[in-house]
C-alpha cells in the first residue's frame, strides 16, 4: 500500500493544482497550500526549488516512489540514448501498476500498486506482484478471475473520467490490456503539466 494511501490530496494543495485531475481534488475548492499557513502569498521559488517541485510532482504522481526508486530511473534514464527526461517518462509508463491505471483498471495508480501487489494481475499469463516491474512492448496484461469482479475495477471501466491513451489497447469485456509502445512525454495524459527536463537538472546538478 502507498505511504500516501490516506493523505494523497496533499500532494494537490501543496501545487496548488489538481495533479492526478480527480474532481474529488481539494483544489477544485480551496487553491491555497495546507495546513494553518496555506493562506499565506506564496513566496517566488528559486530555481532549486522549481526543480524540486517538478521532482516531488512526477515521483508523487506515480503512487509516491521512493526516493531511491526515482532516482535509479534518472540513472537509468540518463544511460540510454535520447533524451533522459523523455526516457524517464518512457521508464515511468512501463511500470506494471502505471499501464493498469492507464488501462483504466482501476481509478487512481494508488489503487493500481494495490492491485498488483495483492496478486490480482497477470503478465503474459504469469502472476507479478511487483509494481515496477518494467512491461515490453507487446506484453499481454491480464486481471485475475476475482479482480474481474471487484466492484472497483467495474467501476473505473466504465467511469468517463478520462480516456485510455493510444499506446495502451484495453478490452473491458475480458479485463487485458497491451502495450503497444513506450510513449514520449507529449502522448501521455497527465492531468498536470510535467517538466522532466527540470528533474534532470536537478540531478544534474
Amino acid at each position: 500500500m502507498s505511504k500516501r494511501a490516506t493523505a494523497k490530496y496533499k500532494l494537490d494543495r501543496r501545487m496548488g493544482e489538481s495533479v492526478w485531475g480527480r474532481p474529488k481534488s481539494p483544489v477544485n475548492r480551496r487553491s491555497y497550500g495546507p495546513g494553518q499557513h496555506g493562506q499565506r502569498r506564496a513566496k517566488k521559488l528559486s530555481d532549486y526549488g522549481t526543480q524540486l517541485q517538478a521532482k516531488q510532482k512526477l515521483k508523487g504522481y506515480y503512487g509516491n516512489i521512493t526516493e531511491r526508486q526515482f532516482h535509479k530511473y534518472y540513472v537509468e534514464a540518463s544511460r540510454r540514448q535520447g533524451d533522459t527526461g523523455e526516457n524517464m517518462i518512457g521508464l515511468l509508463e512501463r511500470r506494471l501498476d502505471a499501464v493498469v491505471y492507464r488501462a483504466k483498471f482501476v481509478p487512481t495508480p494508488f489503487a493500481a500498486r494495490q492491485l498488483v501487489s495483492h496478486g490480482h494481475v497477470k503478465v503474459n499469463g504469469r502472476r507479478v506482484t511487483i509494481p515496477s516491474y518494467q512491461v515490453k512492448e507487446g506484453d499481454s496484461i491480464e486481471l485475475t478471475a476475482k479482480a474481474k469482479d471487484l466492484a472497483l475495477v467495474l467501476e473505473a471501466a466504465k467511469s468517463p473520467e478520462r480516456d485510455v491513451p493510444d499506446y495502451v489497447d484495453a478490452d473491458h469485456g475480458k479485463m487485458t490490456a497491451k502495450l503497444l509502445r513506450t510513449p514520449k512525454l507529449g502522448d501521455v495524459p497527465y492531468a498536470a503539466q510535467m517538466q522532466p527536463h527540470l528533474i534532470v537538472e536537478f540531478y544534474s546538478r
